[in-house]
């Protein structure tokens, strides 16, 4: 049998340093770039879009032909494939429209070059704004649930144990996009709230297996039972996180340049929603309960 509670002191300190990470990186990217995160047109408002060059080019070129025909807050992506990730502060209900004119402007300059347009959204700022804050509070709303969903099924405890292993999942997405500067789309906070709701159904798993065990293991102490419960559920735990991962690994690698945000919100949150229900969750419950085994 495994001791897993042993490793929940260096599992503290790992949350430490996310924390001061995440700090660090937000103050960073406030001071540099004027925002924390780098949201898409979601969020942000402006036109957006993906083109393919037939050949390679630079961004210095294509931001020098945009910006000579009046285009403002450019900013550009380069992926594999001669494909290019264009951000414009141009919005207009004519989407399609947009792009044309962008792909015009770009093959009036650069001749030998052909685009072809491979997908193009736009937002207004005021929509951006709105979904901003919605998703923020649906992230909220989110926690607040699971907290009151635990605490009626099981104990005070429990939900908060399983309440900060949550948080401790948002934290690390939270301080992987500020600290890679990737795109944080609309499509990633759904992929977070996903991510909340498979976390909790593992961590709901072990508690189950601790609630059980606390009445037939009533000569055991807490500390024991807890990583009894661990050790019983782990077979089931790494065979879900696996056959998921395999799924998410195969859209992060074939699902191309625009849902490479959504996969690695997935990934990571399989991962460290699995990390968070064993050296977390299950920690912060048995330091706060106070039952009757």
């Amino acid at each position: 049998m495994v001791n897993y509670l042993k490793y929940r002191y260096y599992c503290a300190a790992f949350f430490g340093l996310l924390v001061v990470a995440g700090f660090g990186g937000y103050f960073y990217n406030v001071q540099q770039f004027g925002a924390a995160f780098n949201f898409s047109v979601d969020f942000t408002g402006g036109t957006q879009m993906l083109l393919k060059f037939a050949q390679p080019i630079g961004s210095d070129q294509i931001r020098s032909v945009l910006a000579n025909h009046g285009y403002t807050g450019i900013e550009l992506r380069e992926f594999g494939n001669n494909e290019v990730l264009i951000r414009v502060q141009k919005f207009d209900d004519d989407v399609q429209g947009v792009g044309t004119k962008i792909v015009d402007a770009l093959q009036q300059d650069i001749k030998d070059n052909s685009v072809e347009i491979r997908e193009v959204n736009s937002v207004g700022s005021a929509v951006g704004e709105n979904l901003r804050w919605g998703a923020i509070k649906a992230i909220i709303v989110s926690l607040l649930l699971m907290l009151l969903y635990v605490a009626i099924r099981f104990q005070f405890a429990f939900s908060v144990g399983a309440v900060f292993a949550l948080f401790h999942d948002a934290l690390v997405i939270a301080v992987y996009f500020l600290l890679t500067r990737q795109e944080m789309s609309i499509d990633v906070i759904g992929a977070i709230l996903m991510v909340l709701g498979y976390s909790v159904n593992d961590t709901i798993v072990i508690f189950s297996r601790i609630r059980e065990n606390l009445v037939t293991m009533g000569n055991a102490t807490l500390y024991n039972i807890v990583n009894i419960s661990i050790n019983q559920t782990m077979s089931r735990t790494i065979r879900t996180s696996l056959s998921t991962a395999l799924v998410v690994v195969s859209l992060l690698l074939f699902g191309g340049e625009m849902l490479r945000g959504l996969s690695i919100t997935l990934l990571l949150g399989i991962v460290f929603g699995t990390y968070s229900s064993i050296f977390v969750a299950s920690p912060v419950m048995m330091y706060l309960y106070k039952g009757e085994k």
